[in-house]
């Protein structure tokens, strides 16, 4: 691994960290109602002739876009680090229209099935990556090295690799990825059999990209040169209104409406 990006790695997380404890804190505490809004759309701040394979969009989603100021700086953070790509947000109630009126009825009732706000991110950001093509990134998530680096114009696709398997906290791929249509059709199979295993992770989450991949050897980065989650934010920042709202306090019997 470049010592370089494992530097930048180090230091993102560090600023990270300082900005959560000694500037996010106080400050919402002595403004515990104040909110940011991240932009639906941002376009690239940088025009570039390169071509790309991989669309360049970046995706994220959440339940709001008036987030807290953790938040707010980690979406600061990655823009800076992308500033030659589109930055799109898309809603709840957005997530619903846009594969209402792309999907199949039998993904769109699946789809509707799911009862958990990353359950259902989960299932959008496969089907908008395989239709749109771009990069997904978790709200609480951050690149430690510019977007343009981490992907190479010839680039079909960049799975995100942790320890012992891939992730879905980050993805990037080309419209058509046949392993983001196999992940889609196996989470539709899983919401109509109810196949929930332990829960989201399972349900629609890495589990079922992990089984989409197989034993096939796939264009990937380990995510230490990639990206890394909760530097700038933690549970309570990035669910500042929504008490509980992270997917592991979902019960796994009410993820799915009968």
């Amino acid at each position: 691994m470049s010592f370089s990006i494992i530097l930048a790695n180090r230091l993102s997380k560090i600023i990270g960290n300082v900005s959560k404890v000694l500037i996010c804190y106080p400050f919402h505490f002595f403004f515990p109602k104040k909110r940011f809004t991240i932009p639906e759309i941002s376009k690239a701040k940088i025009k570039s002739d390169k071509k790309y394979k991989i669309t360049k969009i970046i995706w994220q989603t959440n339940y709001s876009n008036r987030s807290s100021l953790p938040v707010y700086l980690n979406y600061l953070f990655n823009r800076l680090l992308s500033l030659d790509f589109e930055y799109r947000y898309v809603s709840t109630e957005a997530r619903l229209e846009y594969i209402e009126k792309n999907g199949t009825k039998e993904q769109f009732e699946a789809f509707k099935k799911l009862t958990d706000g990353a359950a259902q991110a989960d299932f959008w950001r496969v089907f908008t990556l395989l239709k749109e093509g771009g990069v997904y990134l978790d709200i609480d998530a951050h690149f430690v090295w510019p977007l343009s680096k981490i992907i190479k114009p010839e680039d079909e696709e960049v799975f995100l690799m942790t320890k012992h398997n891939y992730s879905n906290y980050f993805i990037a791929s080309a419209p058509g990825n046949k392993y983001l249509k196999k992940t889609l059709d196996l989470i539709v199979e899983n919401i109509e059999q109810k196949k929930i295993g332990n829960g989201v992770y399972d349900l629609t989450g890495p589990t079922v990209l992990n089984l989409a991949i197989g034993e096939d050897k796939v264009n990937s980065r380990h995510n230490k040169i990639t990206c890394v989650q909760g530097s700038f934010t933690n549970e309570y920042f990035q669910y500042i209104d929504k008490p509980r709202g992270k997917w592991t306090h979902a019960k796994k019997e009410e993820l799915l409406n009968d």
